[in-house]
């Protein structure tokens, strides 16, 4: 196998080396030498003159010989100095190859322990040096690579014609400064992408005498950077897809500047910054980490709104607001609270049905009454007996029993009366004596007593007292039934104060219950004639006032209801919500 043949940019340096070496440093020993063959010249002449001459006859022979001496020193002191000038020189040279083989192999020491592949091509496209890191990046030998052309031993097999197509890019000099990214295969076949930098190299005199590359292998950072770019489209793509209006805004001298905008947002509000700024809703500077509920006017529609500060990519802090359409769920929860009062109000018809014989009993008594009182006064005034002093207490008892059937008669239609739930402050007293205002007309029918325990001093409750009445008087009738062949006569209602809630407990000692929580079920009743959804209803109206309602067994026989609702005045004020200050 015929040897490659070697590039010429080696031969190129070495010549222009050997040309810097020429100096004047020869030109001593040359001088030296002249002078030392001209000396002996002249003594070898003199000896002849000495000879053949008659001048010399008469010179003595010590002069003669003082001569000889003075031309012998004087050869010897030009050799003396030419010696030291060539010392001089020799240390000179010794200490500029001394320098100049420490440059090299600091030099080298740099390029072996480069992590950069070095490779350098001729004008001919051959190669012509490589760098230990080269050669570890693609597995092969520097004798293996120097002085070969294409197609080189790394180019990867079957795509020759990419490769050529780079490789002579590449010689054009039209190779992007930003680098090409090639692949390329090891000795052992395995592959791995590189990035490669381009730029001309020039010899001592400017001439272009062939092209530098760098190789630097990019396999995992490629591999990590397209993880990240897959990961990012994923993201976005869940971002773009999310139902939820989702903007980034920044704080400008100009306002807001819109920073992101998924699609759902530009879709509502388009690109512009007034959507996120009619949803900040005056909150602007102070965000909580509850979510709020915002009416868009420019829209027409209602979003829970949550808001976050947040560090942007270029270190700002920035404003995160998602924001999600509600209005279909406003809309069903306005439909069932219409309806849920439909069937409050219904319930309590019911239960006004349910009494509607106790409460014909308890109004005839008065109006009985009322008539007894009435025929007698009249009566009296016909026999013409009209004595005030006799006549002034039957009138009094007939107002005493009219004005006894008018509070039956008000309590009932206040009760029964369709108005808008309304929650205010109110005496929880109160809404006991209209409850068991109610209740004792049943109670006494069945004889039983109905016992209060209310301390005094409690605070008021934030109620709507005609749906928390409603409550009272169905656990109230519940626990009626439940006594009505019990050996004890006594129902007891307890209320106690708890932090800032209120504890209403209905005590009976009926028969008891297996399963209290099933009570609450939709269409569970214990009754045979019941519906099962009395306590479901009034499961809602506590929870709906921020209360609980739940039942347990009594211990001395049994079933109690309790349920809580707040204080209208908290004994302790609320810890603040945690937010975040913008800075001014």
């Amino acid at each position: 196998m015929a040897a490659a043949p070697k590039s010429l940019i080696a031969t190129q340096f070495h010549d222009h080396a050997r040309l810097r070496r020429r100096g004047w440093y020869w030109l001593t020993p040359m001088v030296v030498l002249v002078l030392y063959l001209c000396v002996m010249g002249a003594f070898f002449w003199l000896q002849r003159i000495h000879d053949d001459s008659v001048m010399f006859v008469t010179i003595d022979q010590e002069l003669r010989q003082q001569r000889l001496i003075w031309v012998v020193l004087a050869l010897s002191c030009v050799i003396v100095i030419s010696l030291l000038a060539l010392w001089r020189h020799t240390r000179y040279r010794s200490d500029a190859e001394a320098a100049q083989i420490a440059e090299t192999s600091f030099r080298r020491a740099m390029e072996n322990s480069m992590s950069t592949g070095m490779r350098v091509l001729d004008m001919e496209g051959r190669i012509a040096y490589v760098n230990p890191a080269f050669c570890r990046m693609i597995g092969w030998n520097e004798a293996d690579l120097i002085g070969r052309s294409a197609p080189f031993p790394y180019w990867v097999p079957g795509r020759y014609e990419q490769h050529q197509h780079t490789l002579d890019l590449l010689m054009s000099g039209n190779a992007p400064s930003s680098g090409l990214e090639v692949e390329s295969q090891r000795r052992d076949g395995s592959r791995f992408t590189a990035r490669m930098y381009v730029s001309p190299l020039l010899d001592p005199n400017g001439e272009q005498i062939g092209w530098m590359t760098s190789m630097t292998d990019i396999t995992e950072p490629k591999r990590i950077r397209e993880a990240l770019t897959a990961a990012h489209e994923r993201f976005m793509t869940v971002l773009e897809g999310l139902d939820d209006a989702i903007s980034v805004t920044a704080d400008t001298q100009d306002g807001l500047e819109l920073l992101f905008a998924n699609r759902t947002y530009r879709r509502v509000f388009g690109a512009q910054t007034d959507g996120h700024e009619e949803l900040l809703a005056g909150r602007r500077g102070r965000f909580t980490d509850e979510s709020v509920e915002v009416f868009a006017p420019s829209v027409q529609r209602w979003f829970e709104v949550h808001h976050r500060m947040l560090a942007w990519t270029d270190g700002r802090r920035v404003r995160l607001q998602v924001a999600r359409d509600i209005t279909e769920r406003r809309n069903h929860e306005e439909a069932s609270r219409v309806q849920q009062e439909k069937i409050q109000l219904t319930s309590r018809l019911t239960t006004m049905g349910e009494m509607a014989s106790s409460l014909a009993h308890e109004l005839n008594q008065p109006l009985t009454a009322i008539a007894n009182y009435s025929m007698g006064a009249v009566a009296m005034v016909r026999a013409g007996v009209a004595d005030p002093e006799r006549l002034l207490p039957a009138l009094e008892k007939a107002a005493a029993q009219a004005e006894r059937a008018g509070k039956i008669i008000s309590r009932i239609r206040e009760f029964v009366k369709r108005s808008e739930p309304r929650r205010q402050p109110v005496s929880i007293e109160r809404i006991l004596d209209n409850a068991v205002g109610f209740a004792e007309i049943d109670a006494r029918k069945r004889r039983i007593a109905i016992e209060q325990r209310v301390p005094e001093g409690l605070p008021e409750v934030l109620a709507d007292p005609i749906l928390i009445e409603q409550v009272l008087l169905n656990l109230l009738k519940n626990g009626l039934e439940a006594m009505e062949n019990s050996a004890v006569d006594t129902l007891q209602v307890v209320v106690q104060q708890h932090e800032n809630q209120l504890e209403v407990a209905v005590i009976d000692a009926g028969h008891g219950l297996a399963d209290p929580e099933r009570l609450f079920e939709p269409f569970f009743s214990t009754k045979s004639e019941g519906l099962g959804m009395g306590l479901n209803i009034c499961r809602t109206i506590i929870e709906s006032h921020h209360g609980r309602l739940w039942a347990q067994p009594n211990p001395a026989g049994g079933t109690i209801f309790r349920f809580t609702l707040p204080c209208a005045t908290p004994q302790a004020s609320a810890p603040h919500d945690k937010s975040e200050e913008l800075p001014a």
